[in-house]
């Protein structure tokens, strides 16, 4: 906290010296003032602010899901052999062995296997080197390996003959050997497809490691779904943990998954299908994204992504495909089977267990439905020939079925009427800061009857966003108060993309950056903390008073659910180049029920309005908390150029009268 509060302070002592900062000089700056209205408000929605996770960037082959193999099943190649194993490489050379694969794996759906022929021996003229002849796998850009730890590798084995495997964990050149076992057989124990499974605790930290599978005997070994995953997952299912604890501390209410693009494919041949994405992990057959160009094994599939969302206390939105790529649609006459596949996925997630698809879900593990009240038809495809015939063959199916199920349009609704029955409809927006800032105003105007909106995208994109800019996120979190005051109709919204892998950026800027060890939040993921106690509290009525058209400021009161106190949380944004002095006067609240001790100050700014953290400094712009003794019904603060403040004021109860949409004015200026 000291440390927090000296930022603070060279903050402050760094704007006044460039600025001229005296008892004069605060006068000079602009002023404002906030008037607060605590005797009544309005209940937000309790789903109002989310996640949406798309396969993306490698955000979870690679990344979310803690599967360590890259192309664990050789299906990454295509159908036919001989083909490409890569990322897999060899150990050794041709007079010591030959690689290449075949059609001869037991599971039906990913035929392909690894055939490895050993020529080299432990005797005789051909010696084996040492350590042996065979292949390995650096994973996504390495393995992060850390000494005590355990990891289990699985996979299946077949052989002409008896066999000695040796798996090992290794640094990338292969020198540094982390944990090592082997796996020994005869040759009746392998002469079929066989499971075989060890487990490695390492005894060194490596965060560029790779998996090593070699023999020194000559012989015939077959491989296929070689997988390599850490034993310590978030709550044992398979998540890497510390991507998945930055997800829970901003408190989603709800997860829209699995894409996005990705639902769409560039063609739909190579679109997501969740069918493909269930079951036991090697029967997967594993798909090429061809939208954002990389393939998945896909064990990060459509169980898993409703048990994150479980696991995150999160509502889980499905998108689903309806039909249609970017270059390719289905006729509505011909969608029948996609509408069932739809409805088939739904009874995966909600079905009893006694039901076909249910029973399905039970088997991996989960015999009580999970809770999925949302589904959207697609994904960006509204200007499409056939969505609109589509859509109405889901929605009518859907309904008809599971009436309760809201159902979410592609169409935007913000501006004129749907011209088709929805509950919801979808609004993405990638733009400019200066545009995204104006925009804190899109939905003041919108009609408060028919379906509501869902942000499910939005983001600060282009020169002003870098890969991660304070700038870019000080216009989101305009856009967000924005979004607040507008919750009577817009029930909703998510940032995108989530995650970034450093070292394939298809996508510029994301909220969490990531590589094999290391992790840390851009500012637009900071801005998320400041919003996460939004969602079902009660927004008040804040209206500023001032010349600026570069302020914007909400005021709600929340519930601590870990003490229960109620706070009074003002959050402004100063989108100018100029210190502000505000007055904030709070109207409604009974006498000292504001309390002086408890209260805190959060500010989110930094020196450059460019500036974004990195690995080497991933704290770089992060917010910082202070003790705020200033709290109480008149307060006079300065605001920081440039900057999102937050001031969270302890009070003594909540008796605010709870009002309509008619009563409560929406707008800040």
């Amino acid at each position: 906290m000291i440390s927090r509060i000296l930022v603070l302070l060279y903050l402050f002592v760094v704007h006044c010296f460039t600025c001229g900062c005296s008892a004069v000089g605060l006068a000079a700056n602009p002023s404002a003032t906030l008037l607060v209205n605590a005797s009544a408000g309005r209940l937000m929605p309790n789903t109002l602010f989310g996640i949406f996770f798309e396969e993306i960037n490698h955000a979870g082959a690679g990344g979310l899901w803690g599967e360590l193999v890259n192309n664990r099943g050789f299906e990454a190649g295509g159908p036919n052999t001989p083909s490409n194993i890569d990322p897999w490489s060899i150990i050794g050379d041709e007079s010591s062995l030959v690689v290449s694969t075949d059609r001869s794996s037991c599971f039906e759906r990913n035929k392909i296997a690894l055939r490895m022929e050993v020529l080299c021996d432990n005797t005789g003229s051909n010696i084996c080197p040492a350590g042996g002849v065979g292949i390995y796998n650096p994973g996504f850009w390495g393995m992060n390996i850390e000494e005590g730890k355990t990891y289990k590798v699985a996979l299946y084995v077949r052989s002409l003959g008896s066999i000695n495997i040796s798996v090992s964990l290794k640094s990338s050149n292969g020198l540094q050997t982390l944990a090592t076992a082997n796996i020994i057989a005869s040759a009746s124990d392998v002469v079929n497809w066989t499971k075989a499974e060890v487990s490695l605790e390492a005894q060194g930290t490596n965060q560029n490691s790779r998996l090593q599978l070699t023999a020194n005997q000559k012989g015939v070994i077959w491989f296929d779904q070689v997988s390599a995953m850490p034993l310590e997952t978030y709550k044992g299912h398979g998540f890497r943990k510390e991507l998945v604890e930055m997800l829970a501390d901003i408190k989603p209410r709800f997860i829209r998954f699995p894409g996005g693009c990705f639902v769409e494919g560039e063609w739909l041949r190579n679109a997501f299908r969740w069918k493909e994405t269930i079951g036991p992990w090697e029967e997967r057959p594993g798909h090429f994204g061809d939208v954002w160009k990389y393939w998945t094994d896909d064990g990060l599939g459509h169980f898993e992504l409703l048990q994150l969302a479980e696991d995150l206390g999160a509502l889980p939105i499905w998108v689903f495909n309806n039909g249609i790529s970017h270059n390719d649609e289905v006729d509505t006459s011909s969608i029948l089977p996609f509408v069932q596949e739809a409805l088939d996925g739904i009874e995966f997630a909600r079905g009893d267990s006694g039901s076909k698809w249910g029973s399905v879900r039970a088997a991996m593990g989960h015999p009580e439905p999970f809770d999925l009240r949302y589904v959207a038809v697609g994904n960006e495809d509204c200007g499409k020939k056939n969505y609109r015939g589509n859509y109405l063959k889901f929605y009518d199916a859907i309904k008809r079925v599971y009436p309760d199920i809201k159902i979410i349009s592609n169409c935007d609704g913000s501006s004129r009427s749907l011209d088709h029955p929805a509950d919801y409809y979808d609004f993405h927006v990638y733009t400019s800061a200066n545009n995204l800032f104006s925009m804190a105003h899109q939905f003041d105007r919108t009609s408060r009857n028919g379906p509501k909106a869902f942000v499910s995208e939005y983001a600060v994109t282009g020169r002003d966003a870098g890969t991660g800019s304070l700038l870019a996120a000080l216009a989101e979190a305009a856009f967000l108060i924005g979004l607040e005051k507008n919750s009577d109709v817009v029930e909703m919204a998510s940032y995108a993309p989530l995650f970034v892998h450093v070292n394939d950026r298809r996508w510029n800027p994301d909220a969490i950056v990531f590589n094999s060890a290391q992790q840390y939040g851009t500012p637009s993921y900071w801005v998320q903390r400041f919003f996460m106690d939004s969602s079902g509290a009660t927004l008040l009525n804040a209206t500023l008073q001032t010349n600026s058209s570069a302020l914007i400021a909400s005021a709600i009161i929340w519930q601590n659910s870990v003490d229960n106190e109620n706070y009074l949380k003002i959050k402004i944004v100063n989108f100018g180049s100029s210190a502000v002095s505000l007055r904030i006067s709070v109207d409604g609240l009974g006498l000292n029920s504001i309390q002086q001790s408890g209260s805190t100050m959060t500010v989110l700014t930094s020196a450059n309005p460019m500036d974004e953290n990195s690995f080497k400094e991933p704290k770089k712009v992060v917010p910082i908390q202070s003790r705020f003794d200033n709290a109480g019904k008149e307060m006079n603060v300065a605001l920081s150029p440039l900057s999102l403040t937050s001031f969270d004021l302890l009070t003594e109860s909540n008796n605010i009268r709870i009002t309509g949409t008619d009563s409560f004015s929406i707008s800040s200026i």
